[in-house]
């Protein structure tokens, strides 16, 4: 028998085998390489576990795994929440004070007018924002999600998760790069070369998006603190609205599941590749390691990536909202075309505009949405407390519950940010499928907003 038959009655017979056979060959190996271990190692004392078992029994059991794994997750957030605001307002104090000063210059040294705008009130005010909106979240979640890397817990939660990744007809490991997506999808797409079947690393790559990032967490976080946590104060309203974002967050990952179970039938057909995961000890986690890996290699290269992007973004803002159109500016008219579509999805003109302008950063929704409602020349951080954006939002806007679910809800599934889409273009080498991931994640935000709005009109809840 030649070659070319062995391959032929090798692919013959393979249609014929149980969709679980790597499984039994790769235990049976194992099952294998144990026996013989026992047979030429000895040691002077048995013990039934050792620590990282006993730790391994909780955090590996079909029980108490994913409970944990949900506590790590609201206890990150609930950092990045409460830790963030404040050093934010501080960066951006900072950052703004400098901005104004250099303006002043400018303005003392009669620089005309659009020069001055276009540069201090337009690029720069758009990289200072995305500065101070992106850096103290990643400083704080990245090293977060670095130490448990280091502490070696990361490739438990692929264990824990390789059961419902499976069910999806995706890869367990996909679990590792929704994790690195929430600090930034761009970084998440990067993580899917850990993965080695190219159909599963393109599922997971397609649909990193549905985890949101860090820029979309200031969105996520003031809908709840205005809308869901309003009423409470201090310690507890960070908790409320922490558990929002997760529940949020929850909402994400679920599409995560839907949308890889659908690839995985359709235009992604195919068998899911066996996953071996030797699951290594505990360690004591590097200090320098992990200010190394988070700061230098996570941070600093989204934050350059980011920033690469926002500058022509607060170009583009302060251009529309201050060249002029009929009786107000070509912001104000761009959003009123919109509006109807807008109103159909559960929200406004100004809000898909913002979206449409934030393209290349996330971060800058936000303050384009507070510069197009309060009619400001440029982008600001708003009127202030939450009860003052509250009043901005809702009697003077219109906003209703409605508006603010569904903007939530829109801000979780919405398109991949410029830098997460030329990321993606990087590692696929394909406009295609660059393209697929935008369609994809906008078609499901319309959709979604779409659905819920239509519900809950007709149940007349708006």
């Amino acid at each position: 028998m030649n070659p070319n038959d062995v391959l032929a009655k090798a692919e013959n017979l393979r249609n014929n085998l149980s969709s679980g056979f790597r499984d039994e060959i790769v235990k049976s190996l194992y099952a294998e390489a144990e026996t013989i271990a026992k047979r030429a190692v000895k040691t002077a004392h048995e013990k039934r576990y050792d620590f990282d078992q006993k730790i391994d029994r909780l955090v590996t059991s079909p029980f108490t795994g994913l409970p944990i794994m949900l506590i790590l997750l609201a206890i990150i957030i609930w950092l990045t929440v409460s830790g963030a605001n404040v050093a934010s307002e501080a960066i951006a104090n900072v950052l703004f004070a400098f901005g104004d000063w250099v303006r002043a210059l400018f303005v003392a040294w009669n620089v005309p007018w659009w020069i001055t705008g276009f540069i201090w009130d337009g690029i720069y005010r758009g990289l200072a924002w995305v500065v101070s909106v992106m850096l103290p979240p990643m400083m704080i979640f990245f090293p977060a999600f670095t130490f448990l890397e280091d502490l070696g817990y990361l490739p438990r939660v692929a264990f824990n998760m390789d059961w419902l990744f499976k069910k999806a007809g995706a890869h367990g490991k996909q679990s590792l790069t929704m994790a690195m997506g929430f600090g930034c999808n761009a970084a998440g797409v990067v993580a899917t070369r850990v993965i080695d079947s190219p159909r599963e690393r393109l599922i997971a790559i397609l649909t990193n998006n549905f985890v949101p990032c860090n820029g979309r967490f200031p969105t996520l976080i003031m809908l709840a603190t205005i809308f869901v946590a309003a009423g409470y104060g201090g310690f507890t309203s960070s908790v409320i609205a922490a558990a929002a974002v997760v529940g949020v967050v929850l909402i994400g990952v679920g599409f995560t599941f839907l949308m890889s179970w659908i690839l995985s039938r359709t235009v992604l057909k195919g068998e899911a590749s066996a996953f071996t995961l030797e699951l290594p000890p505990y360690r004591r986690p590097n200090v320098s390691r992990i200010l190394y890996t988070s700061i230098i290699d996570r941070t600093i290269f989204v934050l350059w990536r980011a920033m690469q992007t926002a500058a022509p973004a607060g170009a583009i803002i302060w251009i529309l909202a201050n060249v002029p159109f009929g009786d107000s500016n070509l912001a104000a008219a761009i959003a009123g075309w919109l509006n109807p579509f807008g109103l159909l999805l559960g929200l406004d003109g100004v809000i898909l505009l913002s979206y449409i302008i934030a393209i290349p950063a996330n971060e800058i929704v936000v303050p384009t949405m507070m510069m197009m409602y309060t009619g400001a020349g440029m982008m600001i951080d708003g009127p202030g407390t939450s009860e003052a954006i509250r009043t901005l939002l809702v009697d003077q806007n219109g906003w209703t519950m409605l508006t603010a679910i569904n903007l939530m809800l829109f801000a979780l599934l919405h398109n991949p940010c410029a830098t997460t889409i030329m990321t993606i273009y990087k590692e696929t080498k394909s406009y295609k499928w660059a393209t697929i991931s935008v369609v994809i994640t906008l078609g499901t935000a319309f959709l979604v907003t779409f659905l819920t709005a239509s519900i809950a009109r007709l149940l007349g809840w708006a």
